[in-house]
C-alpha cells in the first residue's frame, strides 16, 4: 500500500490535475485565497481562528510553508487543483485521517477550497471524482466527510451526485466547540 506521507499521488482527467502543493503555486493561489466570494465556502472548522483569506502574498506564502512543514509532520496532505487548460491553480483539497470521540472518527477529513468561478456543480463533481476512490486506502478510514455550507447549493448538489449524504452529527473540535453541516460518503 502507498504510504501517501512518502509519496504523494496525482491525480488526473482531461480538466484537472491534482499535485501537491507548491511554492510555484503562490500567485494563483493568492487570488483563490483573496476572492472574498469564495472564502465562505472553504472549511476552516477546528484551524485555530484561521479562515484561509489572505489579503497578502506574505500571508499566502504563510499558509503554504505550513502546508507542506504540516505534510513533513504528516498532520494533513493538500493537493493543489491545477485546471490543466491554464496550467493555473484554481484552489486546493486537503486530506488527513481523523480518529476522535465523535462520529467522525476513523474518517478522511477532505476540505475542497476553490476560487468562486469554479464553485460549480460539474466541476466540483469533476474534482471530487478523482480522488474519492483512493481516499479510503491513502488514509486507513471508512469513511469521507466534507463540509458544504447551507447555501452552497451547488457543492451540496455535486457532493450529493458523488454518493454523500448530509448528516445532523457535530464534528466536536479540540476545544469542544460543535461543527455543523458535514457530509458523509461512507465506503
Amino acid at each position: 500500500m502507498l504510504n501517501v506521507y512518502e509519496n504523494v499521488p496525482k491525480f488526473e482527467n482531461e480538466n484537472f490535475l491534482l499535485r501537491m502543493v507548491s511554492n510555484y503555486d503562490i500567485d494563483s493561489l493568492f487570488k483563490v485565497y483573496s476572492d472574498k466570494k469564495a472564502v465562505p465556502f472553504f472549511n476552516s472548522d477546528n484551524c485555530h481562528g484561521d479562515t484561509f483569506y489572505y489579503d497578502t502574498i506574505e500571508k499566502m506564502e504563510k499558509a503554504i510553508e505550513f502546508w507542506l512543514y504540516s505534510y513533513k509532520e504528516k498532520y494533513f496532505v493538500r493537493w493543489s487543483i491545477i485546471e490543466k487548460s491554464t496550467n493555473v491553480a484554481i484552489g486546493t483539497i486537503e486530506l488527513f485521517h481523523r480518529d476522535a470521540n465523535d462520529y467522525f472518527t476513523n474518517t478522511g477529513l477532505l476540505r475542497l477550497d476553490l476560487a468562486s468561478d469554479y464553485e460549480k456543480e460539474s466541476i466540483i463533481e469533476d474534482i471530487l471524482n478523482l480522488i474519492i476512490s483512493d481516499t479510503y486506502e491513502l488514509f486507513q478510514c471508512d469513511k469521507i466527510a466534507t463540509k458544504a455550507i447551507p447555501t452552497a447549493i451547488e457543492r451540496i448538489q455535486a457532493l450529493k451526485n458523488c454518493g454523500f449524504i448530509p448528516t445532523d452529527k457535530f464534528l466536536i473540535g479540540g476545544d469542544g466547540t460543535e461543527y455543523n453541516s458535514y457530509y458523509v460518503l461512507e465506503r
